[in-house]
């Protein structure tokens, strides 16, 4: 024992001495290395076939090793990363102390770091920003305004600078001559002036932000089909069975009032059991919102409207039509009598066509329903009423004679 450590310091010591000696060993290796790469990259080839397993093994106790190197190092950086963690948290003050301290300090470099950040990363940047900006629009425009105020010259130097292009100058004078122009124009008219809503920058990324997503979102297609499909079939269920659908509405009514239940609109029963009923029959409606259920009934009822309002119209006229046909020989004498009166007290006379039909609709208009009709309707119907009275007596003589020859030739 005592010879072999004699041994290895004498070998530690020969080193010491002349530490020369393996630097020039390490030296004549890389340069024997360097001139003989494929001589050695075949030897290794020919010990690795000769040696295949103890090849592997050796891999694998070099991968073992070189694993368990870099789990410890992962662990050290964890431990490390952890201790300074526990100790921002206890010292906070500190912590911010000594980062405002090195940004003093550094602040070329911190600039040179954002501006290089910035150039990569534009896009990114300015979206976050215009985000934060619509977070608080009152925030915004208040800062807005306080750099205004701060920076008066600054902000009178950027309007020369823009002012300085002739072109930019005389488009904004164009501008603004055609406004006092126009302004002018509606004051000589007796029009109010023009009025603008100012959309704010904030306003209209939102609105973009809205129109992309309701633009691209893939299921759009199929909700528009939905709708159509439930909007329609709504609309066609409640013409065809829009009455008894009152009738039952109406019955259903009336028993809550016998139960002693609070009343409820007539019209919300009907539709809300039409809904029921075209859901029910319907393959597809998951993407159906209720804005969109409020929105097919709002239009089924304009629609329901206007068939009623044609319906009461085309039975008006039709009726008068009849009533005039009915009662011509009565209309006529009464129009003579009230052309008389007129003379009598200085009126022009109006044309019998006209007393007639008008005789004919204050007699029919009383009976009818026209609870969906307007005055201006009304006035409609009296002149569709004269056109087709005018056309079915223009058409009298046609048959006759028609009928005359006929009866000629047999």
């Amino acid at each position: 024992m005592n010879d072999s450590s004699q041994e290895n310091t004498a070998s530690r010591k020969s080193l010491a001495e002349h530490p020369s000696d393996s630097s020039a060993e390490a030296e004549k290796r890389r340069q024997y290395v360097a001139a003989n790469r494929d001589r050695i990259r075949e030897m290794n080839r020919l010990w690795r076939a000769e040696h295949l397993e103890r090849a592997r093994q050796i891999n694998r106790d070099s991968e073992r090793r070189a694993a368990a190197r870099r789990h410890r190092e992962a662990e050290v950086r964890a431990r490390g990363r952890e201790r300074a963690k526990r100790w921002r948290e206890v010292h906070p003050d500190r912590r911010r102390e000594y980062q405002q301290q090195w940004m003093e300090e550094n602040r070329a470099k911190v600039r040179e770091y954002y501006n290089r950040y910035y150039e990569a990363h534009r896009d990114e940047v300015n979206a976050r920003a215009a985000v934060r900006r619509d977070a608080d629009p009152d925030r915004t425009k208040q800062i807005s305004k306080e750099w205004a105020d701060r920076n008066k010259e600054r902000r009178a130097e950027l309007q020369r600078i823009r002012r300085s292009d002739p072109e930019t100058y005389q488009s904004e004078l164009e501008v603004n001559a055609a406004a006092r122009r126009l302004k002018r124009s509606l004051s000589r008219a007796g029009l109010p002036p023009k009025r603008l809503h100012p959309t704010t920058a904030a306003e209209r990324r939102v609105d973009e932000r809205e129109a992309d997503a309701y633009f691209h979102d893939q299921s759009r297609p199929e909700h528009l089909r939905q709708f159509t499909v439930f909007a329609e079939s709504l609309t066609e269920h409640m013409l065809k069975n829009g009455a008894r659908m009152h009738e039952f509405a109406e019955a259903y009514v009336e028993n809550r009032a016998r139960m002693g239940l609070p009343q409820l609109p007539v019209e919300n029963i009907v539709y809300a059991r039409a809904v029921e009923l075209v859901v029910e029959r319907m393959h597809r409606v998951d993407l159906l919102t209720s804005r969109d259920v409020a929105a097919a009934v709002r239009s089924t009822k304009t629609e329901v409207r206007r068939a009623e309002r044609q319906q009461q119209f085309d039975r008006l006229v039709k009726t008068v039509v009849a009533q005039v046909q009915r009662n011509s020989a009565r209309y006529a004498v009464d129009a003579e009598v009230e052309n008389r009166a007129r003379t009598h007290h200085g009126k022009p006379r109006v044309s019998v066509e006209s007393l007639v039909v008008q005789r004919a609709m204050e007699e029919v208009i009383e009976r009818m329903p026209t609870s969906s009709l307007t005055i201006e309707d009304g006035r409609s119907a009296t002149r569709a009423a004269k056109i087709r009275i005018a056309a079915s007596r223009q058409a009298l003589p046609d048959t006759a004679h028609d009928r005359i020859r006929r009866r000629a030739v047999g």
